[in-house]
């Protein structure tokens, strides 16, 4: 139900004040990534005399340098001119990673920013497809390459880095920063992502099974691929619900942090940083800027994997996830600090049942559709890694308490699994046409 609260503009058409659902509206991810962000001095700006050019310096000051971030954003021309100039390819690979490291911030920047002017429900549903935007576009990108199994990596060590580094991180620096205190969190929250989290966990353990239990590999092999996509969109369905629930129906589980800093019905905020279609506009333009670095990270990942002498899975399992989700990861461990848990379990733990319950799916279908064949099956290894760490997690969180200890295990629980894939030196393989 719409909320009846006032919401009133200034002359110049800002939000001047916003009522609690507009505040509600903004998502973890979204006040996980403000923590990164600067106050814009716009004084020497708005001295400009013509109206286009001042609002062209006033939004790039905002979007450009309005992070703390910034300071990376010079990596992506100097990727772009690595690649036109055939510079060394792992060059090419760290540039191009290191520029995805702001940009991923900036995403989550804007969507809040077309949010103020959508509302919280659309904002909601921005940050629903956007939250993860590189993953997905380098899921996609490295499908059209043929490269699926890059696609499982990097994946599956999104949901593992979220799940044991960054939340591992954020307890134990929470728990140290907080031994005085007891940290508590919303434990409703933890227990919907943890069920969803099994129940992606469930539709890559049955195809691994199936593989093992069927004799000839010609039907295992067939059977596990359409049992794969069946099983990608009952998680999609899922997702779908899951987004109902959190934005509609039970709204108030995702709330509880925010609530305990408010007094008043009406909260007073600071007005929307850019316009509506200045924003959609950097939107449309960060995006393409991702996709051409993704890219770039896709086709240079096998000649970094070469020349560094690292694994392609411990590159796509391990180093793909903390570069490339460095801000978000910061601002998780920064509210740690603050003791505000329920927004750092809202930055992991929904980050990772995003991936698993909508990249990884959304993957396969996409993979189906240009005819490539990818499954759920994910290998031994590589499954029993990710449900050792659904579980762990799992357990960490049932009390809904937390103390340094509790990080300090999912932490370690991330190193021996980032060992077991620096050692491994699985063959890559790459995808083919589907039958």
């Amino acid at each position: 139900m719409a909320s009846t609260e006032a919401i009133w503009l200034t002359e110049d058409g800002n939000i001047k004040g916003m009522s609690k659902e507009m505040k509600h509206g903004r998502t973890a991810h979204n006040m996980s990534s403000s923590s990164l962000r600067k106050k814009s001095d716009i004084a020497l700006v708005s001295k400009v005399p013509y109206g286009l050019v001042r609002q062209l310096l006033a939004n790039f000051q905002e979007v450009i340098l309005g992070t703390k971030l910034s300071i990376l954003f010079p990596a992506i021309p100097l990727a772009i001119v690595a690649e036109l100039y055939g510079f060394a390819r792992p060059w090419v690979f760290a540039l191009s990673l290191l520029g995805l490291t702001p940009l991923a911030e900036r995403v989550s920047f804007l969507t809040e920013q077309i949010a103020y002017y959508t509302g919280p429900t659309v904002g909601g549903l921005l940050n629903a497809t956007c939250g993860n935007a590189t993953e997905l576009i380098i899921a996609i990108l490295a499908l059209i390459q043929h490269k699926v199994d890059v696609v499982k990596y990097s994946l599956l060590g999104s949901i593992l880095s979220n799940l044991l580094l960054v939340l591992g991180t954020s307890l134990l620096c929470g728990g140290l920063a907080n031994l005085s205190n007891e940290q508590k969190f919303e434990r409703k929250q933890a227990d919907v992502n943890s069920l969803l989290l099994l129940l992606a966990l469930l539709c890559h353990m049955l195809p691994l099974m199936f593989r093992y239990a069927v004799k000839s590999d010609a039907v295992a092999g067939r059977a596990t691929l359409q049992l794969s996509r069946a099983s990608s969109i009952v998680m999609l369905v899922a997702y779908f619900v899951y987004i109902v629930f959190q934005l509609w129906t039970h709204r108030q589980l995702f709330e509880a942090q925010e609530e305990e800093d408010e007094s008043d019905d009406v909260v007073s905020e600071e007005p929307p940083a850019i316009g509506f279609c200045s924003g959609f506009a950097w939107l449309v333009g960060m995006t393409a800027v991702i996709a051409l670095l993704s890219e770039y990270v896709v086709a240079t990942i096998e000649d970094a994997s070469a020349t560094w002498g690292l694994s392609v899975s411990f590159i796509s399992i391990i180093l793909l996830p903390i570069v490339g989700n460095a801000a978000e990861h910061a601002g998780a461990i920064i509210f740690a600090f603050k003791n505000k848990l329920d927004i750092t379990l809202g930055v992991a733990l929904g980050s990772a049942t995003q991936i698993a319950m909508f990249v990884v799916p959304l993957s396969v279908l996409v993979a189906w559709i240009i005819g490539i064949r990818m499954d759920l099956d994910f290998n031994l290894l590589e499954t029993s890694s990710l449900a050792l760490a659904i579980i762990v997690t799992a357990f960490t969180l049932q009390d809904g308490t937390s103390h340094y200890m509790k990080g300090l295990v999912l932490l370690l629980c991330y190193v021996v699994i980032g060992a077991c894939f620096f050692v491994s030196q699985t063959p890559l393989n790459t995808g083919h046409l589907a039958q």
